[in-house]
């Protein structure tokens, strides 16, 4: 008998062992997402196709029997998918967009469930994908922002007034009647408003807010304009613009900011970080198809993030869980 042992975390030390034997593991034979030859789907995104392909042989590894076929055309293509029942799994390196998310619940009823195996990105970094920051122009000599304020800079409304000028932000000089200008990608169902939906409140954009076409069109922008701050994400922010600098970020106030360095990306303590995702359907009051549980579970092995680590260092920068992140993630998946 071939089993696998997926060690837990609780809480930060690993203390205990689950075992799942191949035994137990039968193919599934009449899914909607198998492929004519019996493979199981798996559709999504494409940076994590080769992260996607080693997972699955890992399971094969403990699970003889099991096969499968990757589609990576994209996380865009991962939701409609799984809304579709042709991907057992939908992999996604980005949260959902707006329009993703609420397609899959107005068909299925329900949210998906959303498993986190890392983080996607770090940086900024020689030819690869700096995940979602701030960035500054070398010759702004502001030190940091927490999200509040940010918050309060990009949108309007917020809780205690928007803040429009440097000077609001305890910069002197010349500096302090200036108005901050902002550069961000266009406001449509996309990047933008997902950022705006998730981490400033759902408020409208500030009128001084310049939607910019283009990742690297915002980059340009801000290395143009010292009192400018452009909000954008992977993007090879070092190819593009290697003068500008990333600004840390605290995620409440009096804590230390971060930036999207691997360290504090890796800690996950970087409030701006974007996840890697494992989205699958889950009917309320329903069990997990067993296959798809120990998938999920050999992903959120120490197997499995070692495969995550070893994408750190690829275009992508896919990071592995913090001892935290991760004993949540394993903590969800075994209370279904």
């Amino acid at each position: 008998m071939i089993c696998v042992r997926s060690i837990f975390i609780v809480p930060f030390l690993l203390v205990g062992s689950l075992t799942a034997c191949a035994a137990h593991l039968q193919p599934p034979t009449h899914a909607s997402y198998l492929t004519s030859d019996g493979a199981i789907a798996i559709i999504g995104n494409d940076g994590m196709e080769e992260l996607i392909n080693e997972l699955n042989a890992l399971f094969v590894r403990y699970h003889p029997g099991f096969k499968f076929a990757v589609t990576a055309k994209g996380s865009s293509v991962g939701m409609p998918a799984l809304t579709a029942g042709a991907t057992a799994i939908a992999p996604m390196s980005r949260e959902p967009w707006v329009g993703e998310a609420n397609g899959y619940k107005q068909v299925m009823g329900h949210e998906p469930l959303d498993i986190r195996i890392g983080y996607s990105g770090h940086g900024p970094r020689n030819n690869g994908k700096t995940p979602p920051a701030v960035y500054l122009h070398p010759d702004n000599p502001l030190a940091s922002l927490t999200v509040q304020q940010l918050a309060k800079i990009v949108t309007s409304g917020q809780p205690g007034g928007d803040i429009n000028t440097w000077g609001q932000l305890g910069m002197d000089g010349e500096w302090k009647d200036r108005r901050i200008h902002i550069y961000g990608l266009r406001d449509n169902g996309g990047f933008a408003t997902n950022q705006r939906l998730d981490k400033f409140g759902g408020l409208p954009f500030s009128p001084r807010y310049e939607p910019l076409p283009s990742r690297e069109s915002i980059l340009r922008a801000v290395a143009n304009d010292p009192y400018s701050i452009g909000l954008t994400g992977w993007v090879k922010a070092a190819d593009t613009a290697p003068q500008l600098r990333t600004l840390p970020i605290s995620a409440v106030p009096g804590t230390q900011p971060r930036t999207p360095s691997y360290e504090d990306v890796a800690g996950g303590a970087y409030p701006l970080s974007s996840y890697l995702h494992l989205f699958v359907t889950l009917e309320p009051g329903q069990s997990l198809e067993p296959f798809i549980k120990e998938y999920l579970r050999l992903a959120l092995s120490e197997e499995g993030q070692k495969l995550v680590r070893l994408q750190t260092s690829t275009v992508e920068g896919y990071v592995p869980l913090s001892l935290e992140d991760l004993a949540q993630e394993r903590h969800k998946l075994e209370e279904l």
